[in-house]
Order: C-alpha cells, then structure tokens, then sequence
C-alpha cells in the first residue's frame, strides 16, 4: 500500500516540481503541466502515462491499475488503486510521469544526478 505522504516524498524530490490544491485535490505539477493527481478520498493516484501503453499496463493488472474517466482518454493519464500500489514501484511510475513534463535535458540531468550517487 502506498500513502500520501510516499507519493508526496517521491513527487516533489523531481526538480521542478511542485504541489497544488486545485478543487480539494492534490496535484503534483511542472509547470502548469500535472503529472501525478491523489483523488479526493486519496484512495486513487492518477498519473501521466503513455497512451499507446495504457492498455496493456491495466490488462496486465487490473486489479491496480484502471483508465481514466472517458472525457479524460485523450490524455497520456492512467490510474492506480493506492492500496494496490507496491511502495517500491512508486518512484519509477512518479519519475516517468514527471519526465513526460520536463524538457529532456532537466530529465537526463537528474538521472546523471541519481546514477552518480549525489
């Protein structure tokens, strides 16, 4: 199970990053871009997620990951159950959510940053 404060330690670790509230929900954002969203209850956790792969993340594991509401198929966005979530595959859904977001020099600079132990 993943909580809140897990989603928010690895989101806001992403340079650029930053929380809002927006409509009494948590949004993790570059920009004015969001790349991870809590659901209002903070039961579900929304994230970027290519829309080319989303199929097969969800039929691969149903019972954790699902599509987004229909008015919201035509963003790259897939959604997770948090109790479903393994605390160890937070970081790499987060960070490839954040890295559709940032320009990809910020996203090789931080992976340098983390492969060099800094």
């Amino acid at each position: 199970m993943v909580t809140v404060e897990q989603v928010r330690q690895v989101a806001l670790s992403l340079p650029r990053a930053y929380e809002a509230l927006v409509r009494d929900r948590v949004k993790f954002r570059v920009g004015r871009i969001v790349f991870a969203a809590l659901s209002a209850d903070e039961t579900e956790l929304g994230f970027g997620f290519p829309k080319e792969a989303r199929d097969a993340l969800v039929a691969a594991e149903p019972a954790k990951f699902f599509l987004p509401r229909a008015s919201d198929l035509r963003y790259h966005w897939v959604e997770a159950r948090m109790a479903a979530l393994d605390p160890d595959e937070l970081p790499e859904l987060i960070t490839d959510a954040w890295r559709m977001c940032v320009p990809k020099r910020v996203a090789a600079e931080h992976l340098r940053t983390l492969g060099s132990g800094r």
